[in-house]
């Protein structure tokens, strides 16, 4: 009976050690057992960390899709992640959406082509859980990741988080907007842009919940959001050219509704060409949310689909977050253990109140209410 238990306690004490310092203090651990990469459901299932992330760089590949390297500092993370471990990560489509994820995961089954991670709107995250599309797996921080943050199966986690603000070139347009009631005046006309398609783009559609919130609706009710966008569109404020950094340098959007962190990367970005980028998060319009990790349970390299969630998760991934402007899910645990970049996190705008999110019942009515009522709301 000594055995099992100490051997348990073992295996226990690494993860804490794991969540708190790194990847590294796991890896000369052995399990109780061991299961291939693609059926694992944690590292100590697999044969410890040594055993993923061998598995891992013999597999020396890692696809995924979406992730833009400007985006929550992709970039930092990719080149971080490769040198670590010389696995190269290619991404196709990287201004592509949540959507589009879920899709190639529908459609692409367990062909080599197939996706090995996605990043997405937590309540695409859903859907693809509703699909089957998903594999459990947690990660070592899993038990520090919010509860609401998290499916409790493992099937998906949130990693990173930020606020709906506006973005605006503050030397074309005078006064720059800060609420979302401003973005109704006559002046903006033309201006106004979304990240995306609200169907298939998260970014697009906690945009329409954040002004949703600000024209008295609720986390019940997001058909507010679908009639601002009605006003902002009737009144010609709207533009339907997608907003990305391109657009943004290139003075095709003037005026983004995007998440703080992409907006405050593009002030960073842009101020070297000549460009004042003004931010505001309208407190009219108060809406946060998270992005969910998870892997394709037909991931074509499944010890790297793995080792990239732990990496996401480690102390060095969650700071890399932070020098992208967002907010890392582990950010509350990392202050207390003392593993958090604090400069970094000096840098992150101040937000009056605590964030409330919305539970899976609303967002799932929520969708359902954009995926039908978009199209109509902006017909030309």
């Amino acid at each position: 009976m000594t055995a099992p238990r100490a051997r348990a306690a073992a295996v226990l004490g690494c993860f804490t050690l794991a969540a708190l310092g790194g990847l590294s203090a796991c890896e000369n651990r052995p399990p109780a057992s061991t299961a291939k990469p693609s059926l694992a459901t944690s590292a100590a299932n697999v044969g410890g960390m040594g055993a993923l992330i061998a598995a891992a760089k013999k597999e020396g590949k890692l696809q995924a899709m979406a992730l833009p390297r400007d985006w929550a500092n992709y970039g930092g993370l990719f080149d971080g992640f490769e040198k670590k471990y010389g696995i190269r990560v290619t991404v196709e489509n990287p201004f592509g959406h949540s959507e589009d994820e879920i899709e190639a995961l529908q459609n692409r089954g367990n062909r080599p082509n197939a996706l090995d991670v996605i990043d997405v709107g937590d309540t695409f995250a859903r859907a693809a859980v509703r699909r089957n599309l998903l594999a459990p797996y947690k990660v070592a921080a899993y038990d520090s990741i919010p509860g609401s943050q998290k499916d409790p199966r493992a099937r998906w986690y949130n990693n990173y988080g930020g606020y709906i603000s506006i973005g605006c070139n503050a030397k074309r347009v005078k006064p720059c907007p800060q609420t979302f009631a401003d973005l109704l005046n006559r002046r903006y006309k033309g201006m106004v842009s979304l990240a995306g398609y609200p169907p298939r783009s998260g970014t697009a559609f906690a945009s329409v919940f954040a002004a949703a919130l600000a024209n008295d609706g609720s986390f019940d009710n997001i058909q507010p959001g679908l009639d601002f966008f009605a006003r902002l569109n009737t009144r010609g404020n709207f533009n339907p050219v997608e907003s990305t950094s391109d657009n943004v340098a290139s003075g095709r959007t003037r005026i983004s509704i995007n998440w703080d962190y992409i907006n405050l990367g593009h002030t960073d970005q842009l101020r070297g060409k000549g460009i004042k980028w003004q931010v505001s998060i309208p407190l009219d319009g108060t809406y946060s949310e998270y992005f969910a990790m998870a892997i394709n349970k037909n991931a074509p390299h499944p010890a790297a689909a793995r080792l990239w969630q732990e990496y996401l998760f480690s102390p060095e991934g969650q700071n890399l977050r932070l020098l992208g402007l967002a907010r890392p899910v582990l950010m509350d645990t990392m202050k207390e253990n003392g593993t958090l970049d604090e400069t970094a996190a000096a840098r992150l705008p101040t937000v009056e109140g605590t964030p409330r999110f919305p539970d899976d019942a609303q967002l799932d009515k929520a969708r359902q209410t954009v995926n039908q009522g978009w199209a109509e709301a902006v017909a030309g």
